[in-house]
């Protein structure tokens, strides 16, 4: 029987305080499929590991199926877990591996028929008699969701099992984990940094930083509608264009977003989205651009909704099926930090020339209020660079994907349309603003 899963306010802390969940709060329905994505530290395997038990909650209430579960033994929650590492056995055939967690619960039947029929539906059944040491990678992680399914669990707790296999079968044995769940109809909670596999797998996903929630939601909406600064970033492929603006609405002129060198003239009569942005006038903001929402074409070519900039070819990327165009517009991006693993600290000197900033202050009051997406807009060089061409100089700050039958040289000076109806504003403390955030769902929903 599959089970609802329901996080209420949990957090977990660790010695001396370090706090890696906080007030995390998550309904999971029977059968559904929940990935929990977000970069490395940011407390999603925890969150796993709190479901199944292995982890003690600091604060808070796990329910399984509306009953109190926080003191119940793994053995008594009835889940199988996947992970990382496959953790098979090495003394055990892959029978032997998949047929021990039945051994244990009960030890009078024979595992036999069920291992078989696991094997059938793995389609591993020519392996059941060979060491993981005669397996590959991917036959390994099969023997271990196996193990998995075997057991008949209420809910299937995955913690990155596919990260250490190479990318063709990742995104082969992707496809099988979407089909077998599927087919099981059992909860599952699966982790991981990769967002193509939250984005093709996930019923909905939940993405974590720094151990708080920040949007909660079906793959489309994460994408196309974003919460703040933090979730648009990660998410998407190539990352999505930040750019620092300024807002001018003048009484007796067109509304425009300066981007430095040029702008973004927002099409009169203005829509209601961009009626709110008077209240940002003057002020600094973040421009979000995805790829898509530029294409090479000259202003005459322009569709309704669309404006024109112009752009200068800092490196071509040429993926077969598609080209990513590094261009420099005269902008100045913005960064958005932790996006990745922490980076290393600081120098000592650098450490005390940031101490005591107006910016400093804000970002530290924001991380303890809310752990929020704080935009670093006055220090590019902090961040950790984009991949460069050969001569070293970063490759432009806005990304165009086009298709390869376009012919493109560095140095090249392009026309560009952006689509104002695909353009997100975000405040400087990364909250969005354009389109209006009344438009979300709530978290909770």
């Amino acid at each position: 029987m599959t089970r609802a899963i329901s996080l209420h306010d949990v957090s977990k802390t660790y010695t001396r305080g370090v706090r890696v969940v906080d007030r995390l709060s998550l309904d999971i329905a029977p059968g559904e499929f929940l990935v929990l994505l977000g970069p490395s530290g940011c407390g999603k395997s925890t969150v796993l590991r709190m479901i199944a038990g292995l982890e003690e909650i600091t604060e808070g209430q796990l329910l399984l199926d509306g009953e109190y579960a926080n003191d119940l033994l793994p053995a008594e929650r009835h889940m199988a877990m996947v992970f990382q590492n496959f953790a098979l056995y090495p003394n055990m055939t892959s029978r032997g591996n998949i047929g021990f967690p039945l051994r244990i619960e009960a030890p009078g039947e024979d595992p036999g028929p069920r291992v078989d029929a696991t094997a059938r539906m793995l389609g591993i059944e020519d392996l059941l008699d060979r060491l993981p040491g005669q397996l590959s990678g991917g036959e390994r992680q099969r023997v271990a969701m196996g193990r998995a399914i075997a057991r008949h669990p209420s809910a299937f707790l995955m913690d990155e099992p596919l990260s250490n296999l190479d990318a063709k079968l990742r995104n082969h044995l992707r496809a099988e984990i979407a089909a077998l769940t599927r087919q099981l109809g059992v909860t599952t909670v699966y982790v991981t940094h990769d967002q193509a596999e939250a984005m093709s797998l996930g019923d909905r996903v939940a993405v974590l930083r720094g151990g708080v929630l920040q949007q909660l939601d079906t793959p489309r909406s994460v994408y196309a509608l974003p919460r703040n600064i933090f979730v648009a970033a990660f998410i998407g492929t190539p990352r999505i264009n930040l750019l620092r603006g300024l807002v001018r609405a003048p009484l007796d002129g067109a509304m425009t977003i300066s981007l430095g060198k040029q702008y973004l003239r927002l099409p009169e009569p203005l829509c209601l989205d961009h009626q709110l942005l008077r209240v940002q006038q003057g002020r600094e903001v973040i421009v979000g651009l995805r790829s898509e929402a530029v294409r090479i074409a000259k202003p005459a070519d322009a569709r309704p909704g669309e404006v024109a900039i112009s752009g200068l070819v800092e490196h071509v990327e040429f993926q077969g099926h598609e080209v990513l165009v590094h261009f420099d517009t005269g902008s100045q991006p913005a960064v958005v930090p932790d996006l990745e693993a922490p980076r290393p600290a600081a120098s000592a000197s650098r450490r005390r020339r940031r101490e005591g900033t107006v910016l400093e202050r804000f970002r530290e009051r924001a991380g303890a209020l809310r752990a929020g997406p704080v935009v670093v807009l006055d220090d590019p060089a902090d961040a950790a660079p984009e991949p460069a061409p050969a001569d070293g100089r970063l490759p432009g700050d806005l990304v165009v994907r086009t298709t390869p039958d376009i012919d493109l040289r560095r140095g090249m000076h392009v026309p560009l349309l952006v689509d104002i109806a695909h353009l997100f504003v975000f405040d400087q403390y990364g909250e969005r603003i354009c389109p209006a955030p009344a438009r979300l769902p709530d978290l909770e929903a």
